[in-house]
């Protein structure tokens, strides 16, 4: 059994405030002393984790924490208009448009609020760039880190097919039910097609992020901040943080090669590939992922050699 503790909002300082949800496995003290910190991708919301999934890595014995990124869900939203695709070529930023560096001290924000000096660092996409940068940056609040189907950066690495491309660049949504088929337009083409696809649970999760947060143009400025952030790679050469790197081989929007070049980059990572992956997290790749996840966090020991895995087997 598993708690779930109610949606609350935190301040993670610098005028940013997270929306959060915590899970532990049922009883006094049954959580483990480090939190494990699920950070969601591009425009993706805390739900993006999914509960049951979420419900699942608590009863091993863990408390879970998901929140919303700054401009999504109920976190703080900044109100600047997003930049433009020519905006973003030329590289003329907003004077408030931020970049990874902040997303990743509003997640070490989220952890000062809560009391945790560490945490097990787990993000997907988007989120995987954030929790890679906050184990760069604040090396001593991570404990580990699992990098999800995401990439460093480097230019020619881990990029959207160009039919993913085309589907990024739809005009918003103006309604609810406009954002369930567009979400299930993208889902059908990013996600996992090794595995059932779900298109009920799509339905229901975009409706769900459509009620909680309608505005669009916090994903514009979240673009903006990973094309702000530039190549990383030499940054995450920095992470001491034992490291595993998830990637499937399926993956339009985040090509595989960003996941190896991100195993590559991170000393002592390992890289795990799951055949049929995509872009999202399928409830049949579950137990894989999850025992890959709770693995890595209970071993909480560097490996100083660099290994790829073979595949693992959904």
């Amino acid at each position: 059994m598993t708690g779930t503790a109610a949606e609350r909002v935190a301040d993670a300082g610098r005028g940013i405030s997270l929306a959060y949800e915590e899970f532990e496995a049922a009883g006094p003290g049954a959580a483990g002393p480090e939190p494990v910190l699920l950070v969601a991708g591009l425009g993706q919301q805390l739900h993006s984790w999914p509960t049951a999934f979420c419900e699942r890595l608590a009863a091993r014995g863990h408390r879970v924490i998901r929140f919303d990124n700054r401009d999504a869900g109920r976190s703080t939203h900044l109100d600047f208009r997003p930049p433009g695709p020519a905006a973003i070529l030329t590289r003329r930023w907003h004077p408030r448009q931020y970049d990874l560096g902040d997303l990743a001290a509003d997640a070490v924000g989220l952890l000062d609020a809560l009391g945790h000096e560490r945490a097990h660092l787990v993000g997907v996409s988007m989120g995987g760039m954030i929790a890679q940068t906050v184990a760069a940056r604040w090396p001593e609040r991570a404990a580990t880190l699992t990098s999800v189907m995401s990439t460093t950066g480097a230019r020619r690495i881990g990029r959207p097919a160009p039919s993913t491309w085309r589907l990024m660049a739809a005009r918003p949504p103006r309604n609810r039910a406009e954002a369930l088929e567009g979400a299930v337009r993208m889902f059908r083409h990013i996600g996992s097609h090794g595995f059932p696809f779900d298109e009920a649970g799509v339905r229901e999760a975009a409706g769900l992020s459509w009620d909680r947060d309608p505005t669009t143009g916090g994903t514009g400025r979240q673009l903006a901040a990973i094309f702000r952030s530039g190549d990383r790679t030499a940054q995450v050469r920095t992470i001491t943080a034992p490291t595993l790197v998830i990637h499937g081989d399926r993956d339009r929007m985040v090509n595989p090669t960003g996941g190896a070049a991100t195993a590559r980059g991170i000393p002592g990572a390992r890289l795990k590939t799951v055949p049929g992956l995509g872009h999202d997290l399928p409830e049949g790749a579950w137990p894989t992922l999850l025992d890959l996840v709770a693995d890595h966090i209970g071993s909480g020991h560097p490996t100083r050699t660099r290994s790829t895995d073979a595949p693992t087997t959904p």
